[in-house]
């Protein structure tokens, strides 16, 4: 199965052989789906805060920035913009010289509102002689998308989202980046001025990330009065999975082992060596302009002050739980909250009494927290908030892929289509404990909630294995809060055209 010769590249990647062994069973017995016990919704699962408490989440936060605390935004960016232009790739390689299909023609119709605009223009004349409007008159569509996408003009087909242009201002055009450092200011900025933010990045692009900051970043500190404190991590070659082939053995390549990307769950490993008390995490493509920011920034304020107010009622309890001849009224107190507030149900509960109850108590409160905002299902896609049963036979809050559902399990599948709301990642964690020390996150992943997927490589089909996701299985035995927040934080680029919707405008 493993051979000499692969040792040299297990041992440049830190994988091991017990690694890939793990990784193979895998492949052959597949994953289990989740048990649902119901699909998360307001009242089960889901808080709706009023006008009064979502004023008290705010000062919540608003007070807790003014502490020593650490806080951080975390901001998964490694993403290629490829995918935002599929459509556009087909009609480069396609027959037609003319847009044809809806998506083509509201791409050139609309094409001067993109904020890459001007540089398309720019480069369009300089390699053709020609502007948009020019090679537009004369039939040379290809040519504008050709400048867009390719090498020699912007490359925007090979480049991440982070670093394209999605947003246009009187004085300044931003990227994704530009958006999440003047978004850290505003919301994540403590008391002594500091911004913390960590972008994940592709190996190949963060010389790339790192010249577009050191080209901006004086220009946002000056506006907002902030210093932002901006690092960089990449995902782990420890973190790939070993691909198979159609009997479940490593794949090779030329006689070599072929590894791919574990998927975002890998980014737990970058998440866990970070050093912060709190940590929001939002994609790199979520994000609006300065206009329409206040609905964002108010709910990402709120998301945090009802982290902060739980986490403090824990460790507060923890400190209780402490106490070896603590009262069973209390301890009833205390088990009321785990069910009530952050939803940790176990039928069995009542039949635990004294120290195993304590030890029960203290087993779910001492994890990582979380609060998730959760938006109306509105066609949009996203994992869904379920309750679900654990292997210890409690129920607790989780975020599924429709990949970890038994689509066979009509009940299960009614579920998922009934469910009310969705997860825009939109998240804010609580990593340290109540005596202010790391968790290590690691401890907290349930291993058997990956997903295994059909590839191909140079015309042969292969398995990949993703590991759990960073939100989803990564994340499974932590606390979780679901808070409904407004579609309107919701805002996505997965295709080019999305740039038009009057949210990016």
């Amino acid at each position: 199965m493993i051979q000499p010769n692969d040792e040299k590249l297990l041992q440049k990647k830190g994988i091991s052989a017990q690694q890939i062994e793990e990784q193979l069973k895998s492949f052959k017995s597949g994953f289990p789906y989740l048990i649902i016990r119901s699909s998360a919704s307001v009242g089960n699962g889901i808080i709706r805060v009023n006008e009064t408490e979502l004023q008290t989440y705010l000062n919540e936060w608003g007070k807790y920035l003014t502490t020593n605390a650490r806080v951080l935004k975390f901001v998964p960016a490694s993403g290629a913009a490829s995918r935002m232009f599929k459509d556009l790739f087909s009609f480069l390689e396609g027959d037609s010289d003319l847009p044809v299909t809806g998506f083509e023609k509201k791409f050139f119709d609309d094409i001067e509102k993109f904020a890459f605009y001007d540089d398309l223009n720019a480069v369009c004349k300089k390699n053709t002689g020609k502007n948009i409007p020019e090679l537009k008159k004369a039939n040379s569509y290809r040519e504008i998308v050709a400048n867009l996408l390719l090498e020699k003009g912007l490359n925007y087909g090979a480049l991440p989202k982070g670093l394209l242009k999605f947003h246009s201002y009187k004085d300044d055009k931003r990227t994704p980046l530009l958006e999440h450092l003047v978004e850290g200011a505003v919301y994540a900025s403590t008391i002594s001025g500091n911004v913390n933010i960590h972008f994940t990045v592709s190996k190949e692009h963060r010389q790339l990330f790192e010249k577009h900051l050191g080209e901006n970043l004086s220009k946002y500190e000056k506006r907002f009065g902030v210093k932002y404190n901006v690092s960089f991590s990449e995902q782990k070659p420890s973190t790939d999975t070993i691909a198979a082939d159609a009997d479940n053995n490593p794949f090779r390549e030329e006689g070599e082992l072929v590894f791919r990307p574990g998927g975002h769950g890998a980014l737990i490993e970058n998440l866990n060596d970070l050093d912060a008390d709190i940590i929001f995490i939002k994609n790199i493509d979520n994000v609006v302009p300065d206009a329409l920011k206040d609905t964002t920034i108010t709910y990402k304020k709120l998301i945090a002050g009802v982290l902060v107010h739980f986490q403090q009622q824990a460790f507060a309890y923890l400190k209780e739980l402490e106490n070896e001849k603590i009262s069973d009224a209390k301890l009833t107190i205390i088990a009321q909250f785990c069910e009530k507030k952050l939803n940790n149900h176990n039928e069995n509960i009542k039949s635990l009494s004294g120290g195993c109850l304590r030890e029960y108590l203290i087993g779910k409160l001492n994890r990582p927290i979380r609060v998730c905002g959760m938006v109306k299902n509105v066609g949009e896609p996203g994992g869904g908030p379920f309750l679900t049963v654990n292997s210890d036979g409690t129920v607790s809050p989780q975020i599924l892929e429709s990949s970890q559902i038994d689509m066979n399990n009509t009940a299960d599948k009614e579920k998922m289509q009934n469910s009310t709301h969705f997860n825009p990642v939109d998240l804010v964690c609580g990593v340290k404990d109540y005596k202010g020390r790391k968790f290590d996150l690691l401890k907290y992943v349930d291993k058997n909630t990956g997903f295994i997927s059909s590839k191909s490589k140079n015309g042969k089909e292969l398995k990949a294995l993703e590991l759990p996701g960073l939100w989803n299985g990564a994340m499974s035995d932590w606390n979780s809060i679901f808070v409904e927040v407004p579609i309107e934080t919701f805002n996505p680029v997965k295709t080019v055209n999305d740039l038009l919707r009057k949210e990016h405008q």
